[in-house]
């Protein structure tokens, strides 16, 4: 039989349950899950009372956030991430399309809802949340950054997942991709290089390159 033995301290003492969840949480801008919570140490039947003492706050059906832990910068993408976990409390969302190009500030878009790609067997039993908008594709992981708590989908991806769903302005979309060629996030070099992208995508993104020029 394995056991699950604690980790020590740099003074070779056992981490209490709230600095392990605070270890987990500091990781994820406050934010932790049920799981995490019981990984750390706490029993399940706890939960509610420290929601009840204000140690926590439950933001949503077993996400939640050290109630003291200072707010962070948009800290509701690692609310939406942590939703995105699958049965092995795995978070299986990247931010992707328009979220993405919002938080390379590479357009002066402004989206309303939360673009996140998600695996092609992602399933929910609940009702999608409004604020998001599902993409279902398999990302390789050369396609994924990890961020503060969250992932999002690498500037190259974004604008080809942009530009293949034609729901952005030309001037919009040309503005994008020049000012990610000005803060050396894409390179001709790496888009040619690139072969697993539809060659039409690939041909109108060099274009707009193209045009940075003029």
């Amino acid at each position: 039989m394995s056991l699950c033995i604690k980790p020590l301290n740099i003074r070779g003492y056992m981490k209490t349950p709230e600095a392990e969840l605070f270890e987990i949480a500091e990781s994820q801008q406050g934010y932790f899950t049920f799981q995490q919570a019981i990984i750390a140490g706490f029993s399940d039947k706890n939960h509610a009372y420290h929601v009840k003492v204000g140690n926590w706050v439950k933001v949503f059906r077993g996400i939640y956030r050290l109630a003291k832990y200072p707010v962070g910068e948009r800290e509701e993408l690692v609310l939406w991430y942590l939703w995105s976990r699958n049965r092995l409390s795995v978070p299986q969302g990247v931010y992707s399309h328009y979220t993405a190009l919002d938080l390379y500030e590479l357009s002066d878009n402004m989206p309303t809802k939360l673009h996140m790609t998600v695996p092609l067997g992602f399933r929910r039993i609940a009702k999608i949340p409004e604020i998001l908008i599902l993409h279902r594709v398999k990302l390789q992981p050369d396609e994924i950054v990890m961020k503060q708590g969250y992932k999002v989908t690498t500037p190259l991806r974004a604008l080809i997942d942009v530009i293949e769903a034609g729901m952005l302005a030309e001037d919009l979309l040309v503005q994008a991709v020049q000012d990610a060629k000005k803060k050396g996030l894409i390179t001709k070099h790496i888009i040619e290089a690139n072969q697993r992208y539809p060659a039409k995508v690939i041909a109108k993104l060099l274009k707009m390159m193209e045009a940075a020029h003029e």
